[in-house]
């Protein structure tokens, strides 16, 4: 059995790449950190198409919660590995930058690049001992071309997609691949959340759709789950250090 693990699994893109890579045959682990209806709601819907999943929450941002959660999991599973990893987990604030409270500023770092930095230091051993692995970095278009209102999370993403290159520099002998995923509005519970705040009404986010994205219409999280998929499969096998944007056309 081969195994995925997902952070920030449970919602909205995170939700559409665990499905999608357990319809690809991973035993999928969940992570997430509070939302436990939305996990079980994910992992159902994995059940239910007869594929393999488990939870396992923990908070990214929390080293210890880490080890402690992936080390149960290691004695679980004696003989496995966490052959590919898919760092999800984010936070954003709709702040400007003169309005970020500084809990604000550390919790997105935190959360987004000490996640990244803790979760795959702790799973990477393995993927060298065994010669083999997949690691794909969420970023964001914000990170490429800025966003107004996003400072921390657009240094966040920045970072991210610095560490993803020079971390495939380091591993790729190992047949270790490590790509980012540059994502650009996608149709979550989370971007209609900061639409309903950012605009007055729907005809608003629509006429800023038509005018801001070429292709005249958001992102699914099934597709960025396809993408995921390719990247971590044997066919993306020569592709690493690349950052791939899912946009519709946005910044280009």
């Amino acid at each position: 059995m081969k195994y995925a693990l997902i952070t920030g699994g449970s919602r909205g893109v995170g939700r559409a790449i665990s499905i999608q890579l357990a319809r690809d045959g991973y035993s999928v682990i969940i992570n997430y950190k509070s939302n436990h209806e939305a996990a079980q709601e994910t992992l159902a819907q994995i059940q239910k198409e007869g594929g393999q999943a488990e939870l396992l929450p923990f908070d990214v941002s929390q080293p210890q919660a880490i080890n402690e959660a992936l080390e149960s999991w290691q004695k679980a599973h004696p003989d496995e590995y966490i052959e590919a990893l898919v760092h999800n987990a984010g936070v954003f604030y709709n702040d400007f930058f003169l309005d970020i409270e500084p809990n604000e500023w550390h919790n997105v770092i935190d959360t987004t690049l000490n996640g990244f930095y803790y979760v795959t230091q702790r799973i990477l051993p393995a993927m060298f001992l065994c010669h083999y692995g997949r690691i794909v970095n969420i970023s964001s278009m914000a990170a490429l071309n800025g966003h107004k209102g996003a400072v921390g999370y657009s240094a966040a993403k920045a970072a991210i997609i610095g560490a993803t290159r020079s971390l495939a520099v380091e591993v790729a002998s190992r047949k270790i691949t490590v790509n980012a995923v540059a994502l650009g509005i996608i149709h979550t519970d989370l971007q209609q959340y900061y639409a309903a705040k950012c605009y007055r009404d729907e005809k608003e986010v629509q006429s800023t759709i038509r005018t801001t994205i070429p292709m005249q219409r958001l992102g699914e999280p099934e597709e960025v789950a396809d993408l995921v998929s390719f990247l971590v499969s044997d066919r993306a096998a020569y592709i690493t250090g690349q950052v791939i944007g899912i946009n519709g056309g946005l910044g280009v």
